[in-house]
């Protein structure tokens, strides 16, 4: 099993070659329906993160989306 670097909210990470956004998140969030994502920079919409995969250097965060009014 080939692993890639990546980076999660600046911290590095491996993950499996061919794991997807929907993957990672599943990994680190106890309730990734909570959770916003970008990669390098650019926002990844909840329903998208299956078809994205990672890559080597991709850098993604998580992050609360903030809600009001």
């Amino acid at each position: 099993l080939c692993m890639i670097a990546i980076t999660v909210n600046g911290q590095a990470r491996e993950v499996a070659e061919g794991s997807t956004l929907a993957d990672l998140i599943a990994q680190l969030a106890a309730s990734p329906q909570a959770l916003a994502t970008a990669v390098n920079g650019d926002f990844v919409a909840r329903d998208l993160r299956a078809a994205h995969l990672l890559k080597p250097g991709d850098q993604v965060f998580t992050f609360q989306p903030i809600t009001g009014g």
